[in-house]
């Protein structure tokens, strides 16, 4: 396990939980895992394990076991305490559920059967996704997307576990743009920034958002990274192809030196004010001192009947 000692704010936690393996472990696991059974990750599952592995979740060590899910859905924290607003679980099928018991090893891959990771199985439980629903979205209406996802997609039990991390998921785009957290810090360290405000954004930027994320970066004596979700938002949003060219369009209206782009491969819950708390715990993993929570922030809009699932100042 790596550790950060430096003069940016600390992670989340105070440590940057990086969970790859290295040397003769990695080329060991990959060895065993021949021998483990399979779980092919979800696309949300494929994104939530990339922040795991690279210490974006700090300080998570793997997908949240019963203690720790009971814990967030209830009080926005840890089993030990420490501030966590979002649930991060494994679910599975029933069939997947039952066979596995504590202690044992899966090899969990992507939809190619690339192998992502080992996890080793701590708790397998069913959870009660009404209270789930209520606790953590504040409704168990199914026009919230992380609500129907719940409900009609997420499998019914989950499975809690520590993670040893065999390589990151692979993606084909904007390999320069796709730093993890430790990449982040260091550029910050080689830029000489220590403050530094995030904006988290799905959309495409337009005047106002220029205006406002340069005022945030002068207000703060600091500088500026745009950090847009590529993974999983909300239904009917602009591709993420398009937006990222659009975002590097727009760096160069800045101040010079001032901005600077990071990709984020987030799977957003559209999860209101505990969301907005998440979104500012994993900036801060990345290095950054501030964060920009906009109007609505990660809000999914209006319900069936038009009534806004969040105010517009919640966050």
């Amino acid at each position: 396990m790596k550790t950060t000692s430096t003069s940016l704010i600390e992670p989340h936690g105070g440590e940057l939980c990086e969970l790859l393996l290295t040397g003769e472990a990695l080329d060991a696991a990959r060895e065993a895992a021949l021998h483990y059974p399979s779980i092919t990750l979800t696309p949300r599952q494929i994104c939530d394990i990339e922040l795991l592995l690279n210490g974006g979740f700090s300080p998570l060590r793997g997908f949240l076991n019963r203690a720790d899910y009971d814990s967030v859905v209830e009080d926005m924290r840890l089993a030990d305490g420490t501030l966590w607003p979002m649930p991060i679980t494994l679910d599975v099928s029933e069939e997947t559920a039952r066979g596995l018991k504590e202690g044992d090893k899966v090899a969990l891959r992507d939809q190619t059967g690339l192998l992502l990771a080992i996890l080793t199985v701590g708790d397998v439980w069913q959870p009660d996704k009404q209270r789930e629903a209520e606790k953590v979205f504040g409704t168990t209406s199914t026009g919230h997307p992380a609500v129907a996802y719940l409900f009609n997609e997420a499998g019914d039990y989950y499975v809690g576990g520590t993670l040893e991390g065999v390589q990151l998921p692979k993606h084909y785009d904007f390999h320069d743009l796709r730093r993890t957290p430790r990449e982040m810090r260091a550029l910050f360290e080689e830029k000489g920034w220590d403050k530094v405000v995030a904006f988290q954004t799905r959309n495409p930027m337009h005047r106002a958002h220029k205006e406002l994320t340069d005022r945030a970066a002068e207000e703060i004596g600091g500088h500026l990274l745009i950090h847009p979700v590529v993974g999983m938002t909300k239904p009917g949003d602009i591709d993420y192809y398009t937006r990222v060219r659009c975002y590097k369009e727009l760096l160069r209206y800045y101040p010079e030196g001032r901005a600077t782009i990071s990709l984020l491969p987030l799977a957003m819950r559209m999860g209101g004010p505990r969301e907005a708390v998440w979104h500012a715990i994993i900036r801060k993993n990345y290095g950054c001192t501030h964060l920009i929570v906009g109007r609505d922030h990660a809000g999914p809009g209006k319900d069936r009947d038009g009534t806004p699932f969040y105010g517009p100042y919640d966050a």
